[in-house]
């Protein structure tokens, strides 16, 4: 009796999470555009420069097209709706930031002019207007702008608040952050190898995104009172700490993917350092 009197109450949870998953058409058309665009590009590649479109490329999409859909149709969408500021936290930076890495990452080089099938491309290559929109978002200092403007913008009370209260709104808020982290992860990795900015200059970039994200992150860590009325506390946290885990989400976050990707823009100054090192005790040693 005991175990059928307790069966109830975890199962609720239970059944309720499983039933959150949920199916938004924009979200399924554009992944599924976004996979068929991809699928083309890859195979009309392999058929011409088989090394241009190796299969890391594909796996590499696949995770981010997968951490773009996943935490919008997942129950982490309605636990960060509803229930914890922390969620929806980590929801922001997966398809804002990890997931638009990983998607500029896997169509860089001439894959990312194969995106396109020839009969869409070039009307919209020939299409002034819309070249001039697209030069002029991908000015870094735009881009830059534009990439603090969303995670910081939407993070403000009155403007979260009033998202989450429109679903219309709240779906323009996860594109904007979607779009503001292609523009600004295409400067850090210049998919096209257009060098609108130098090597250094992109580990400035990268560390301009950890500048403009620090006050927010501070806001929610150090912060004395809750900030979000929406957000009252669940599953045993309180409503204080759910929003510290909330700034410790996006700051470990930005750690992990700004932190590699200096990291790796640095490497290859770090090994001819190293080179330089090596030589003179070569030579030091061969006499």
């Amino acid at each position: 009796m005991g175990v059928s009197n307790r069966y109830p109450d975890a199962a609720v949870p239970i059944a309720h999470l499983s039933a959150s998953w949920e199916t938004p058409p924009t979200v399924l058309i554009g992944a599924a555009l976004a996979l068929v665009l991809f699928v083309q590009a890859f195979v009309r590649l392999r058929r011409r420069r088989r090394q241009h479109a190796p299969w890391d490329r594909a796996l590499l999409f696949g995770a981010g097209l997968a951490l773009l859909v996943l935490p919008l149709v997942s129950p982490l969408d309605h636990v960060g709706d509803e229930e914890l500021l922390s969620a929806h936290m980590l929801q922001h930076v997966l398809i804002g930031d990890a997931a638009a890495a990983l998607l500029v990452v896997a169509v860089r080089g001439p894959l990312l002019f194969f995106l396109l099938p020839p009969l869409v491309l070039r009307p919209l290559a020939s299409f002034r207007p819309l070249r001039a929109f697209l030069s002029v978002l991908l000015l870094p200092l735009v881009a830059l702008g534009l990439w603090g403007l969303a995670f910081i913008g939407w993070h403000i009370p009155a403007a979260y608040d009033y998202a989450a209260a429109h679903p219309l709104v709240h779906d323009l808020e996860h594109l904007s952050f979607v779009v503001a982290g292609v523009l600004a992860w295409t400067q850090l990795v210049d998919p096209a190898r257009h060098g609108h900015l130098r090597r250094p200059q992109r580990v400035f970039f990268a560390l301009g995104m950890l500048a403009l994200a620090q006050p927010l992150v501070d806001a929610l860590l150090f912060t004395t009172a809750p900030a979000y009325a929406r957000y009252t506390g669940a599953h045993g946290i309180s409503a204080l700490t759910d929003q510290r885990l909330a700034g410790a989400v996006m700051m470990v976050e930005q750690l992990l993917t700004l932190g590699l990707c200096v990291a790796l823009l640095l490497r290859p100054y770090l090994q001819q350092r190293r080179g330089r090192v090596r030589r003179p005790v070569l030579s030091h040693g061969s006499r």
